[in-house]
């Protein structure tokens, strides 16, 4: 079975059986779900409008077909942005003045997989309550679709990556000037999707020299997606063949930024953020938030800028919400995912890069040397495998319990955090498994704190 329904949206892999996979089918109803969902939070309003875009998956022109006249079916106007980004949905739906969005992406997922990412009227991805009264109108098939009189209209609007452009360069921090005096050689692996569109394209705005590679968006990815070290030795080669400053790379949605310094070593995405956050944090006084997986070294930051630091659970939706809460001015998340208020409440890769390159450029360091100016610190991320009969909520009260004396957060499993390197325990919601995240000082303590934790549960276990 390899479709997954969730608060966030539906996700699987094209073909097959109806309710087992993506197929046109599953498509239709859960954009009718939506629809009636958008129509009932706007009293059944019959002039309702929603923005539609594409990463450049070899299923989205399909699949975007038949949410978009789904979408119309039901008597609401449709947008469709066509080959598009995540954030640059984002970014549309409040400046369009839309009521809400649908991006086509499995973000980092192979090719043979999409989905349907859903947006509020604020260009925001759903949250808890809102997702799962979608996923009972689709469990329910409790959807009307409109009379032909109230067909909703189609229209196509192309250009919205450079108006996506065109508002980063607005950004305050983004320092235009400094970059184009730089005068930055950079190589850029879009994975041939969107993001071999918008980035050159920004980059050339930014006044960088761009080497392209994978970025003909025809969905067919030329490695893995996600932005992993064991992904990118082409670009790594690439950056030192070409003498280039850095790496840049992009998940197929482009929402996830990761960096390649100029010897072909990874940056870090988890450093990704870590930088960012330095520069923006060093213009103006503030906080910060990101999630429980992250790492510590965004706190490190944070708190040397006389900044506080506040981890979410993990989820962009969460992460969001705390920063609300707190007036974060710059977080995301540890997988490259900057998140900028004074742009937008999502992930933006753009922006990333457009903070990134200001940073660089200002501190007159190398990306190498930027990177080594942070804390390090290094992560291990495993997993434990259960029989189905054990209850695992119970294995984590007594893992929580055990360590009670430590710094323990159990908001999304359970956190425990020691002096110098922490671990965080989840459990999969469709498997019977524990998640096991360690950071530390080293790798080679990280991962021993990761094999102490699994024993430590194993034995609880009796496995």
């Amino acid at each position: 079975m390899s479709l997954i329904k969730s608060i966030s949206g539906i996700r699987g892999t094209i073909g097959g059986t109806v309710n087992d996979n993506l197929t046109p089918v599953d498509a239709v109803k859960f954009a009718a779900s939506y629809g009636s969902w958008l129509i009932k939070r706007n009293n059944n309003s019959k002039n309702l409008t929603v923005v539609v875009g594409r990463d450049a998956r070899i299923s989205g022109k399909m699949v975007s077909s038949l949410v978009a006249n789904t979408l119309v079916g039901m008597g609401i106007n449709v947008i469709d942005l066509g080959l598009s980004t995540t954030p640059t949905v984002e970014v549309a739906v409040p400046l369009e003045k839309a009521n809400g969005g649908i991006i086509l992406t499995a973000s980092h997922n192979p090719k043979q997989w999409n989905a349907l990412k859903l947006l509020n009227e604020k260009g925001e991805f759903l949250n808890a309550a809102d997702g799962a009264e979608i996923l009972n109108i689709a469990d329910s098939d409790g959807y009307t679709f409109a009379e032909v009189d109230d067909l909703g209209t189609y229209t196509k609007l192309s250009g919205y990556m450079d108006k996506h452009i065109d508002e980063v360069l607005k950004l305050e921090f983004v320092d235009v000037d400094a970059i184009k005096n730089a005068k930055f050689k950079v190589v850029v692996d879009a994975v041939n999707s969107t993001g071999g569109i918008v980035i050159p394209n920004l980059l050339e705005r930014l006044g960088v020299e761009c080497v392209k590679l994978y970025c003909e968006p025809n969905g067919q990815f030329p490695h893995n997606p996600e932005p992993l070290p064991a992904h990118l030795v082409d670009i790594s080669e690439l950056v030192v063949k070409e003498n280039a400053h850095l790496g840049i790379v992009v998940d197929p949605d482009v929402d996830r930024l990761a960096l390649v310094c100029e010897d072909g070593s990874m940056f870090g995405e988890e450093y990704t953020l870590v930088a960012c956050a330095d520069y923006v944090l060093g213009l103006a006084k503030g906080n910060t938030v990101s999630n429980l997986s992250s790492s510590r070294a965004l706190r490190d930051v944070t708190e040397k800028h006389g900044g506080t630091y506040k981890a979410s659970a993990v989820g962009e939706v969460n992460v969001v919400e705390l920063m609300k809460d707190t007036n974060a001015i710059i977080g995301g998340e540890g997988n490259g995912g900057i998140i900028y208020p004074a742009s937008h409440y999502g992930r933006d890769s753009l922006v990333g890069v457009a903070l990134f390159l200001s940073h660089l450029a200002k501190s007159k360091m190398s990306c190498k040397a930027l990177r080594e100016s942070y804390p390090s610190y290094f992560m291990s991320k495993n997993k434990i495998q259960l029989t189905p009969q054990l209850d695992v909520d119970a294995i984590l009260a007594q893992m929580a319990d055990k360590y009670k004396d430590e710094d323990v957060n159990t908001i999304d499993g359970v956190k425990i955090d020691f002096a110098d390197e922490w671990v965080h325990l989840r459990k999969s919601n469709t498997e019977p498994i524990i998640r096991v995240y360690t950071e530390s000082g080293s790798q080679a303590n990280a991962d021993q704190l990761a094999k102490r934790i699994m024993d430590e549960i194993a034995t609880i276990a009796g496995i």
